[in-house]
């Protein structure tokens, strides 16, 4: 007969001890006082089980209106809440506590926590940044509210780090319309149009350089496939963003590339040049309508009447 494990034996007691733990906090929630869940709970989250103090405080918070313990029970569900990683839950209890109690002494804690929970919400820079933008608002209320805080500092440095993810949005979505602008004529202004902006949001990004290499490169492109009525000035363009390349970097790594760009342009306008001379001089050679002699009309004669 095969004996069993010691592995067993543990496994089997760890069994019990759930089953138990279980029972033990269902007949908690069923015939329990308020104060005996108030202190579960409060144990519980000291111990770490933050969904069974969460479930407690969630059920209690209605019932402890008016009394000393309210505060804190709605105070600790909101961490129970963070601690979970439900950060859009926590956020909001957060800040719904601070507008409860704004002069508590965790009013201060609590809108950091508000601020700090949509920190850790915010999207990944290549999904919707709505979320970004509303947590770095959230963090600079905070600053503006508390400005000597402790959490002042990382707050600042939350700041940083979720324009770096806004940052790193905008380029790709400038590097994507450059990408796909050999294809498609609205593509090239679109990137023109993004890496503009790009600039004016983010002036000392380290990826400037790059950027207005591509606005070089979508411009020329744009030109050479433009209709022929739109091409000088496009040409012009390039012209004028490879002046600004070079300004700004002049000694940069995309110069040699840009340059022959440049070159091109400065040759179609020339090329556009003589052509709209030459078809100046065509037209002025033509002769003036209005030196053609008068073609002239004799009115006809009517027959004498007889007498």
């Amino acid at each position: 007969m095969r004996k069993n494990s010691p592995a067993s034996y543990f496994l089997l007691f760890i069994a019990i001890l759930v089953i138990t733990s279980c029972s033990k906090f269902s007949k908690l929630q069923k015939t329990g006082t308020d104060q005996e869940k108030y202190d579960a709970a409060m144990s519980y989250y000291k111990k770490g089980d933050f969904y069974r103090s969460g479930l407690l405080f969630e059920e209690l918070i209605p019932l402890l209106k008016g009394s000393t313990e309210s505060e804190l029970a709605q105070f600790y569900y909101a961490y129970t809440q963070y601690q979970q990683g439900q950060y859009n839950t926590s956020q909001f209890l957060f800040k719904k506590f601070y507008d409860t109690y704004a002069r508590s002494d965790y009013a201060q804690e609590a809108l950091y926590m508000h601020a700090f929970s949509l920190y850790k919400d915010s999207s990944p820079f290549n999904l919707d940044q709505t979320s970004t933008f509303t947590a770095i608002s959230a963090m600079q209320d905070f600053i503006n509210t508390y400005p000597e805080s402790a959490f002042r500092e990382e707050c600042t440095r939350y700041i940083l780090e979720l324009r770096s993810k806004l940052e790193m949005k905008a380029y790709e979505r400038a590097r994507l319309y450059h990408k796909i602008s050999d294809f498609n004529p609205m593509s090239m202004k679109s990137a023109v149009i993004s890496i503009d902006n790009f600039r004016k949001d983010f002036p000392d990004s380290k990826y400037n350089e790059e950027l207005a290499f591509l606005k070089v490169e979508s411009q020329y492109n744009l030109a050479a496939n433009s209709f022929s009525i739109k091409q000088k000035e496009r040409y012009q363009d390039v012209v004028k963003f490879y002046q600004e390349l070079i300004d700004k970097y002049p000694t940069g790594k995309f110069n040699r590339d840009a340059e022959k760009m440049f070159d091109d342009s400065q040759k179609q306008i020339e090329v556009i040049a003589k052509t709209e001379a030459e078809r100046q001089k065509q037209i002025q050679a033509q002769p003036d309508p209005a030196n053609k002699p008068t073609k002239v009309t004799t009115p006809a004669i009517s027959e004498p009447k007889g007498q």
